[in-house]
């Protein structure tokens, strides 16, 4: 199975814009080393530890879960769920969950 994160990577970072030595940057990385770092995650030669994801995840206005989202559909479900209140959270459960029991 491959790895979901490095082309969630870079299709968020794109989306949102930014460099790859911007988004390194402003999650903490050293601005002369980030950029290589960044490449190197989005290649899939290193793998982010999940501190360094979260932030990334933060910046780029992503759920954490869309990085392991293995196809485009689930991924921006994830984001679109991501941005949904509580209260309508709770409804979707609800209505996915009796939805289900009809099938």
């Amino acid at each position: 199975m491959e790895n979901p994160i490095p082309a969630r990577l870079k299709a968020a970072r794109k989306k949102a814009k930014i460099t790859q030595k911007d988004l390194g940057v402003k999650i903490g990385m050293e601005e002369s080393s980030a950029s290589g770092r960044m490449n190197h995650y989005e290649k899939g030669r290193h793998v982010p530890d999940i501190g360094t994801l979260n932030r990334m995840a933060e910046e780029l206005d992503v759920p954490l879960n869309y990085f392991f989202c293995q196809d485009e559909v689930t991924a921006e479900l994830a984001c679109l769920i991501d941005k949904l209140s509580d209260e309508e959270k709770e409804k979707l459960l609800t209505l996915l969950a009796n939805k289900s029991s009809t099938l």
